[in-house]
């Protein structure tokens, strides 16, 4: 019918809840819903919902800064959408918002500002927003605290004020960094996502088991013709294939492989003689998807076949052939000298990783570790650099006699943008951030929150499994671990604006979470440090 609101993230699993609609007002997870089940009765997207209803979430949405590549965003409104008519419930208050959005994953926001969105909707209090004051009532909880030298005062975005797309845009581009629009038609769905954009009658092209391309004239019969196997979790323990370096360390660390689990999969269309879509139409995937060969492949089918191809990668495509974050193992001693080892699998891309793992820890050594595995790769958020900013951080603060819940991390990172960030006993979360000029607050917030969010999951709970001969055994989306709406803590972000040049925030804040998560957890050697016992499932105790 032509209606690209409802997103394909992870089909037939029906795990990432971006294909969310109504059957008959209640929201339904359409990927695995058969054609027969809803004959005869009513099936609305976020394009039917009524006029004014539509309004307000897209309201909510933007002056949150709750969508930030917008992938999964229809089908989160469409959820939390219904809790506005459930006959003879109660009204949602927050921890409905959380269990409903426990069918949904959202790899950018974080969680928090989806939340507030659907406060300030449904009337519901998510907590006092950062930076309010016990007893205010804005529109919507997104008081950002702003730091002026010496004073210290508080700027807050409600759904009143409008804000600069331009400035907005410009913040995402350094966050992403890639550029990403924000407004109505990304909360909507229409942010021009490569597939979405396929002309109609484009011949489709998806991976076959044998690494070719299956072709036909829809999606679902190339997929019946490439054998694709059906993605499964796996019993397989997590591992940690990168061996510690000898040596006496004060510091030790290994990590395994983790996922970048971006929820739009890996797409491009390309008409004979013409440019290909980019895959990163809106978002940069955290650089999982900088050097995705479906553009290339979808050029080169354009001018074999003559007519235009789309190529799409279903979400098992995308975890046994996308980038991991390199498995590492650190070992430091108390003056900041030491070993970072970092796994390399085949000839994957690790160009560059040594020159910024130098830049924020000089006294590393960077050594690459050849190990059975699927790709890995340098462009993942901050990738080597992270890892030896972390062990620095933690370095520093046991230098100043602090350990365990409470204490602060601070990192700088590559582009001069400064966090510092502290993880409570009661799990909540204080960010600073040094950014310069901070052209759209609403933005770097959004970005702040997800690098939190990003960075507990990545100590805490992500991971996937694979074997000792390299091969991935955790394909579904629910495998990775990442940390749902409902064990998310409350963030606090504060941002000390600047005259200087605008660079990038979110990735320090990235970094100092991680450090202050692992001090929080009391530096066990490895992570992720509170991964369930049934590793490779995605539980997290």
């Amino acid at each position: 019918m032509g209606c690209r609101t409802p997103k394909d993230g992870c089909s037939p699993q029906g795990q990432c809840g971006c294909c969310t609609v109504w059957v008959d007002g209640a929201p339904r997870v359409s990927c695995v819903t058969p054609v027969r089940r809803v004959a005869g009765r009513a099936v609305t997207t976020v394009d039917g919902l009524p006029a004014d209803v539509r309004q307000a979430w897209v309201d909510a949405f933007v002056a949150a800064g709750a969508s930030q590549c917008g992938f999964c965003t229809p089908g989160i409104v469409m959820r939390l959408a219904a809790l506005a008519n459930r006959p003879n419930r109660p009204p949602a208050d927050e921890a409905a918002v959380r269990t409903a959005l426990l069918a949904h994953l959202c790899r950018c926001t974080g969680w928090q500002t989806v939340v507030e969105a659907a406060g300030a909707v449904l009337g519901t209090d998510p907590g006092v927003g950062p930076g309010s004051v016990p007893g205010d009532e804005p529109a919507i909880p997104t008081a950002i605290p702003t730091a002026t030298s010496p004073a210290t005062s508080t700027a807050t975005s409600t759904l009143g004020p409008a804000r600069d797309p331009l400035l907005a845009a410009w913040r995402a581009q350094l966050e992403g960094p890639m550029f990403q629009s924000a407004g109505a038609g990304t909360v909507l769905g229409r942010a021009g996502f490569a597939d979405d954009t396929a002309p109609p009658g484009a011949v489709v092209a998806v991976p076959d088991a044998t690494g070719g391309l299956a072709v036909a004239g829809t999606l679902a019969e190339a997929r019946r013709s490439s054998g694709k196997v059906q993605g499964r979790n796996s019993t397989v323990p997590l591992a940690h294939p990168v061996a510690p370096p000898p040596g006496d360390w004060v510091l030790s660390l290994q990590t395994t492989w983790v996922e970048p689990a971006y929820l739009e999969p890996d797409a491009s269309w390309c008409v004979p003689g013409g440019r290909p879509a980019s895959p990163l139409a809106n978002g940069g995937a955290f650089g999982g998807k900088r050097r995705s060969p479906v553009p290339e492949a979808a050029t080169a089918l354009a001018g074999e076949l003559g007519r235009p191809v789309r190529v799409l990668w279903s979400r098992e495509d995308v975890v046994r052939r996308g980038p991991k974050r390199p498995p590492v193992a650190v070992g430091v001693r108390a003056d900041g000298t030491g070993v970072l080892r970092v796994a390399r699998s085949g000839s994957d891309d690790l160009e560059g990783l040594a020159d910024r793992v130098a830049r924020a820890a000089p006294g590393l050594a960077v050594e690459l570790v050849d190990v059975p595995g699927p790709p890995t790769s340098a462009d993942l958020r901050g990738a080597g650099w992270a890892e030896a900013a972390v062990v620095t951080a933690v370095l520093g603060a046991l230098a100043g006699g602090h350990a365990g819940p409470g204490t602060p991390a601070e990192v700088t990172g590559p582009s001069g943008g400064r966090a510092r960030v502290t993880v409570a006993e009661d799990g909540t979360v204080s960010a600073e951030v040094w950014a310069g000029e901070v052209l759209d607050p609403v933005t770097l917030r959004s970005y702040c929150v997800g690098a939190v969010h990003q960075a507990l999951g990545w100590v805490r709970s992500e991971g996937i499994a694979v074997d000792p001969a390299g091969a991935v055994h955790d394909l579904t989306i629910r495998s990775f671990g990442i940390l749902s709406a409902r064990d998310t803590p409350h963030v606090d972000v504060t941002v000390h604006p600047s005259d200087r040049w605008p660079v990038n925030g979110s990735d320090a804040v990235f970094a100092a979470t991680a450090a202050a998560a692992w001090l929080a957890d009391g530096l066990p050697p490895a992570w992720p440090t509170r991964r369930g016992p049934a590793a490779g499932t995605g539980a997290a105790r």
